[in-house]
């Protein structure tokens, strides 16, 4: 066990204990600073706040009555701090306070503070600018909009002066489609840091954003937070709640952190994933919890269009620390993800009460781009979610999704349309009440899944496990307590691998070239 420090910014330190537990420690303890009891912890990834710029701290945590640290830090220095309602903003809850925050934010200098404090601000879209702190208070809340007419459009393509190129703003389901931007938007900056213990609200309701969701109205609906094309963006301490659709959608960017972040939508909401890289590099996402009404994380890479066009996978992603719960998926791959996703790493999670756990989501048409590589989940803890582990390659989704084409089990031509997935792996995970199945894998015939491998899984029952549908492809029966099912893999390979509970064989399989047990 180790007190590691983790990020800092000027009134902030994040801190974390190795080995005391998945998201949370498996007991509370104390945390010091200066000599000084400061707070007491019960997760592993912890944030101290309300400290002072430019000023030296040790920290040191008590666990057990056993002392671990210390950890010697710097806080950032920091210029000057501009208080938003020093510059007209309200906080009452009532008037438009958009035009004040985002004259606070294009006035900032470098290394400065832009404060939101205790207060409900009202606002549309705010757009964010390089090299800026913004820091929500406790008790801070920007509480969104919801009419239409107050948010401006991201046009999905413009085209260039000279016919030869185009520049794409808005984004839809992975198609360059005109969209409202989001609450908190991005554009071609850098250096951004979002902080604090407050809360960024949708206010989204089946009233407004959640009506008729899959019907256009004017443009389609905005994300909570949206970056586009940007560099070194963190999202620190801060709860996202009720967003309009996916809540943050950071979109061909890099070098992104999510620290110690609550995102929270209602679990019949629509479409509202929790977090979506799509085409994007070096991502992490660190002592996150997220409750939705989708997918908790669901990685993309663009269509069939944007990926083809661009080739620009999501790759270098770590998902540690994390706990997901009451998602359709707890870490998705897919569907839109024809530019192909790897190196992609979950560790050290909780997934809770989620429909599934690895949700893969692929299916002919995706092109040859499309290479999913690189995958693995290790020291996971699963309850109660329906089924661990689903890999999809028949993915019914899209106008075409119930053709012969897609939805045929039969080997097809391999072409400039066929996606292909290499090595999926999954060490030391621990699943209990699961209730459809184990596992249930299912390749390409004609472009079979080179290599999964499940190493120190241990798999049990819910004693009133429910019967349903593993996934949404054609030809996938209803089941209840089956084991591992896989079809069309090159290579599979089960190392201590304990299914109780199952009906039925643990293990069946169907068109894989080679087994190793």
């Amino acid at each position: 066990m180790e007190l590691k420090l983790v990020t800092k910014t000027g009134r902030s330190v994040v801190v974390e204990l190795t080995e005391s537990g998945k998201f949370y420690s498996q007991k509370k303890y104390e945390i010091y600073v200066n000599g000084q009891k400061f707070m007491d912890s019960d997760k592993v990834i912890t944030s101290l706040y309300n400290l002072k710029p430019n000023t030296e701290y040790v920290i040191k945590a008590v666990y057990e009555g056993k002392e671990f640290g210390d950890v010697r830090v710097k806080t950032d220095w920091e210029y000057i701090t501009l208080n938003v309602k020093d510059f007209g903003a309200y906080g009452d809850g009532v008037h438009d306070d958009t035009n004040a925050i985002q004259c606070a934010i294009m006035a900032s200098p470098k290394d400065s503070r832009i404060l939101v404090p205790a207060g409900t601000f009202k606002i549309s879209s705010i757009f964010l600018k390089s090299d800026i702190t913004i820091e929500l208070a406790k008790d801070a809340v920007l509480s969104a909009f919801t009419q239409r007419d107050k948010f401006p459009i991201l046009p999905g393509v413009i085209e260039s002066y000279d016919e030869t190129d185009e520049y794409n703003l808005g984004t839809w389901e992975g198609n360059p489609l005109d969209m409202f931007s989001a609450i908190i938007t991005g554009i071609h900056v850098e250096n951004v840091v979002i902080t604090g213990e407050g809360v960024i609200d949708g206010c989204t309701s089946f009233e407004n954003w959640w009506k008729n969701p899959k019907v256009r109205n004017i443009a389609w609906r905005p994300r909570l937070f949206f970056i586009n094309h940007c560099k070194n963006v963190t999202l620190h301490g801060i709860t996202v709640q009720n967003s309009p659709s996916w809540t943050l959608h950071p979109y061909f960017s890099q070098d992104l952190n999510f620290i110690d972040i609550k995102i929270l939508n209602p679990a019949n909401s629509h479409n509202t994933d929790g977090l979506d890289p799509e085409s994007c590099t070096n991502v992490l996402v660190l002592g996150v919890y997220i409750s939705v009404g989708d997918d908790c994380i669901a990685i993309k890479s663009g269509k069939i269009f944007m990926g083809k066009k661009y080739k620009v996978p999501t790759s270098n992603m770590i998902v540690r620390q994390c706990c997901m719960r009451d998602g359709h998926g707890a870490v998705t791959v897919g569907s839109e993800i024809a530019a192909g996703v790897k190196d992609v790493h979950i560790i050290d999670c909780l997934f809770l009460n989620t429909d599934r756990g690895l949700r893969v989501k692929t299916r002919r048409g995706r092109g040859k781009d499309s290479v999913l590589d690189n995958i693995s989940f290790e020291n996971i803890d699963m309850d109660n979610v329906m089924t661990p582990f689903v890999v999809n390659s028949f993915y019914f989704c899209d106008p075409d999704g119930k053709t012969d084409y897609v939805a045929s089990k039969e080997p097809l031509p391999v072409d400039d349309r066929t996606p292909s997935i290499d090595r999926l792996t999954f060490k030391n995970i621990e699943a209990k009440n699961c209730h459809v199945a184990g596992a249930y894998i299912y390749g390409l015939p004609e472009q079979k899944i080179k290599k999964v491998t499940f190493e120190n899984i241990n798999i049990s029952y819910a004693k009133d496990a429910q019967s349903g549908t593993a996934a949404m492809m054609l030809g996938c029966e209803e089941s209840c307590r089956k084991g591992i099912v896989v079809n069309n893999i090159e290579e599979l390979i089960l190392k201590n691998v304990n299914i109780t509970g199952c009906v039925g064989e643990s293990v069946i399989a169907g068109n894989v070239n080679k087994i190793t047990k």
